[in-house]
């Protein structure tokens, strides 16, 4: 089978050997993949973030200079369920999402950053059959594909306990600020006011939701949420950038009392002064991924409308298209969220 396949940091498309099943696995044909941000940061850093994981107390098997197949952000058909699947949810025929997580028999496996696992760049893929869900009647594999990176959204919103009557300001709106504003969008939250360099996403925020788009090299975002809102609701900052210095630029803007949810992932080596949050008494939070009901809620809100997603999907293209997907989506003009649909075009086509 066709697979797009990262060694160190460089990604080559291969025949590989197709998925063998062990027990609770289930074969899929992958349908629809939404490629990541992490997985760009993970081709250029991919040692970082291994050490990382490591260094929070979560042993890796992961070896980033061995051959693995990203893609976590899947809709996949199931083609044949292999042994000890008996009483799963789901049977062959049936398009289905799962949270990008393998029951192995060495335990858990990141499907995606795994040398076990492959991800959805590819035309075939291994599951654990007993994790998948149903994608309900009416919605197709893109939007459900979509499932994945807008639960970090709605975790992350969840997590920092804005409700309505509460301000949002949003900085950075690649695929994760702007499943932020969606999920903002859908609780009720008023004014949300987006930040990004780039016209293009500004654009898709403002269609996602957000009162107010800014261009923080113009005006300071921090300047427009008090024009905009006047003060008169306590604000929640969203940190979806995720380069050194972001955390430190938020506490020095922000005003006291003000909650800080950081979802931006920085790879790097970052610093901010303390006593900033401490004489503000700032909340400083910090989220990651998301819970088995936040992943199936989600599902559940693309399907019923309750969270866009049409206006983030801007291209597709198939698995030997990968590499030069990677390429176009470095730049914020050319593409928010490309998709991975084997048997696609060769090089990225808008949608």
């Amino acid at each position: 089978m066709l697979a797009a396949v990262a060694r160190g940091q460089r990604l080559a498309v291969e025949e590989l050997p197709e998925p063998v099943l062990d027990s609770g696995d289930a074969l899929v044909a992958v349908r629809a993949c939404g490629i990541c941000g992490s997985d760009l940061h993970a081709l250029r850093h991919g040692s970082n973030m291994k050490a990382m994981m490591e260094a929070t107390g979560q042993p890796s098997r992961f070896d980033p200079d061995r051959g693995y197949v990203m893609g976590h952000e899947y809709a996949v058909e199931v083609l044949e369920l292999g042994p000890d699947t008996a009483g799963v949810p789901v049977k062959p025929g049936e398009l289905v999402v799962s949270m990008p997580a393998a029951l192995g028999p060495s335990g858990i496996e990141p499907i995606g950053y795994s040398n076990s696992y492959g991800g959805g760049y590819a035309e075939r893929m291994r599951v654990t059959a007993g994790m998948c869900l149903k994608v309900p009647d009416g919605l197709d594999a893109r939007r459900a594909a979509l499932t994945e990176p807008m639960a970090v959204g709605r975790h992350a919103v969840n997590k920092s306990r804005v409700k309505s009557g509460e301000s949002a300001l949003v900085l950075g709106c690649g695929p994760i600020g702007l499943a932020v504003i969606a999920s903002l969008t859908s609780l009720g939250v008023e004014p949300i006011i987006a930040a990004d360099f780039s016209p293009r996403r500004r654009a898709l925020a403002a269609l996602l939701g957000a009162h107010e788009v800014v261009d923080p090299a113009s005006e300071p975002a921090i300047d427009v949420w008090r024009r905009v809102d006047g003060g008169r609701h306590p604000l929640v900052m969203f940190e979806a950038v995720g380069v050194p210095g972001m955390l430190e630029a938020v506490m020095r803007d922000a005003p006291p009392q003000t909650r800080v949810l950081v979802v931006g992932v920085c790879m790097e080596a970052d610093r901010i002064q303390p006593m900033m949050g401490i004489v503000k008494e700032l909340e400083l939070v910090f989220a990651f991924g998301y819970d088995p009901l936040e992943f199936q809620g989600t599902l559940e809100a693309i399907a019923d409308g309750t969270l866009t997603v049409d206006p983030l999907i801007t291209g597709v293209v198939g698995v030997e298209g990968v590499p030069a997907a990677f390429d176009a989506l470095a730049d914020p003009e050319d593409h928010v969220k490309i998709l991975v649909e084997p048997g696609g075009p060769a090089v990225p086509a808008a949608v």
